[in-house]
C-alpha cells in the first residue's frame, strides 16, 4: 500500500503543526513497516540543512520505507496553483502512483485516491477576530472545498470534532479522533541538566512561564494583567514569555510599557527544541490562558515535565490536562491571577499529576490508529 503525506509543514515550521508533522509521520512510519510511505512536500527554496530538512533525510534514511518526493517549487507557489487557482494539478503527476493521500495542514492536494484530512482547530471561525485576516480568508474558502472532498477526517480533539459538526455539519462518522502526543524529552529533569539553559538563556531564579506565538488568541495582554496582580504581592517573581512574534503583537508591548510589573516581564524569542524542556522544568508554574485551542502542546509538553500548569477552562484545553492543571476563566484576569496564586501555594499535587496525566498521550498509539485509518480507505478503494 502507498501513502503519500504532504509533509511541507515538517519541512519549513518548527513548532506547532510543524513538529506536529514530524512526530506523527515517524509514529505511522513505526507502526506501519509493510507500508510504502511517500512523503511529498514544496522543495522550492528550502535551506537543504536546515534541522527540519536534516530530519527528514535522517529518518528516510532508518526506514526503508520511506521515500521522500520533493516538489521544486516553494510552498507560497505550490499553495497558489492548488488551493488559490485550484489548477487540477494531481500529486500523483508529482510523484507517482499513490493509494492514500493524507494532508496533516488542513487542505488538500488534488488527487484521484484516497483522502485523509486533518483539520486541527476551526480558529478562523469559532474565534475569527483571533485569526491573521489573509489566512482567515484563505482558509474559510479552501477548508470548506477540502471538507467536502475528505473521505475521512482527523480532528486532535473531541472539541474541534463538536465544532465540524456545529459549523460545518459533518457526521461523525465521518471523522476520527487522533490524539497528538509529546517526544520523551519532555519530562522532569534534574538540575545539572537544566543549569546549562538557564545561564545560556539569562533565566532568573524564580519565573512563571509562557510559551507560543504572540498573537490576540493567546490572551497575552490578560496574562500581563494578571502576573502584575501577582507581582505586586510576590515582587521576585518573574514572567518569561517564549514565543515568535506573530500578528498585532503590538498591543502586547504597550501593555508591557503600561504594566507595574514590566522590570520583571522578558521575552524570548523562538526557542531551540533541545532548550524546551528543560525551560518548563526551570518554571515556577506554566501559565496557558489561550483563548481557543484545537489541542494546546504546550501544556502537554509542561505537564510532561511535571511543571504546574494554569490553563483556560476552554475547547480542547480541559480534554489535555484533565484534573492535573488549574483551569481558569480566560476572559477573567483576577480568575487567571487567582489560578496562578493557587499554583504557587500548592505545587507539589500539580507537579506529581503533570507527567501520568501527559502519558496518557502516546505517539505510539496515535501510529497505530492512524495506520489502522490508512487501511480503512485503502480497502474502500479496493471494494469500489
Amino acid at each position: 500500500m502507498r501513502i503519500g503525506i504532504d509533509v511541507t509543514a515538517g519541512m519549513w515550521q518548527g513548532a506547532g503543526i510543524g513538529r506536529y508533522t514530524r512526530e506523527l509521520v515517524r509514529a505511522a512510519v513505526q507502526a506501519g513497516p509493510d507500508l510504502a510511505f511517500h512523503l511529498f512536500y514544496a522543495s522550492g527554496g528550502l535551506d537543504p540543512q536546515s534541522p527540519f530538512a536534516r530530519y527528514a533525510h535522517e529518518l528516510a534514511a532508518g526506514y526503508p520505507n520511506i521515500t521522500l518526493r520533493p516538489i521544486p517549487i516553494s510552498p507560497r507557489l505550490l499553495t497558489i496553483l492548488w488551493q488559490r487557482l485550484q489548477l487540477p494539478i494531481r500529486v500523483e503527476w508529482l510523484i507517482g502512483p499513490i493509494d492514500v493521500v493524507h494532508a496533516p495542514d488542513f487542505v488538500l492536494p488534488p488527487t484521484k485516491a484516497r483522502t485523509l484530512l486533518t483539520i486541527h482547530d476551526l480558529t478562523f471561525l469559532v474565534e475569527p477576530a483571533c485569526a491573521e485576516p489573509n489566512l482567515r480568508r484563505y482558509l474559510s474558502a479552501a477548508v470548506p472545498r477540502s471538507l467536502q472532498r475528505a473521505d475521512l477526517i482527523v480532528v486532535d480533539s473531541k472539541a474541534t470534532a463538536n465544532d465540524l459538526g456545529r459549523l460545518y455539519g459533518i457526521p461523525s462518522r465521518r471523522v476520527r479522533l487522533l490524539y497528538p502526543a509529546v517526544d520523551g524529552r519532555f519530562r522532569p529533569m534534574p538540575a545539572a541538566e537544566t543549569a546549562p539553559v538557564r545561564e545560556r538563556l539569562r533565566l532568573p531564579n524564580r519565573f512563571l512561564l509562557f510559551v507560543g506565538t504572540l498573537e490576540p488568541r493567546k490572551n497575552l495582554v490578560r496574562l500581563l494583567q494578571a502576573f502584575a496582580l501577582v507581582n505586586a504581592d510576590d515582587p521576585d517573581l518573574h514572567l518569561v514569555i517564549a514565543g515568535r512574534r506573530g500578528w498585532l503583537y503590538d498591543e502586547i508591548f504597550t501593555a508591557v510599557e503600561r504594566s507595574s510589573a514590566r522590570g520583571r516581564i522578558h521575552f524570548l524569542d523562538f526557542v531551540a527544541d533541545d532548550d524546551l524542556p528543560a525551560l518548563y522544568n526551570l518554571a515556577e508554574a506554566f501559565v496557558y490562558p489561550s483563548l481557543y485551542e484545537g489541542f494546546g502542546f504546550p501544556v502537554l509538553e509542561a505537564l510532561a515535565c511535571g511543571t504546574p500548569v494554569v490553563t483556560a477552562k476552554v475547547a480542547s484545553l480541559p480534554e489535555v490536562a484533565g484534573s492535573a492543571a488549574i483551569m481558569v476563566d480566560p476572559l477573567e484576569v483576577e480568575d487567571i491571577a487567582a489560578g496562578i496564586r493557587a499554583a504557587l501555594a500548592d505545587p507539589a499535587p500539580l507537579r506529581a499529576a503533570g507527567p501520568p496525566q501527559a502519558a496518557t498521550f502516546r505517539w505510539e498509539q496515535t501510529g497505530q490508529a492512524l495506520v489502522a485509518i490508512y487501511r480503512e480507505l485503502a480497502a474502500t478503494a479496493a471494494a469500489t
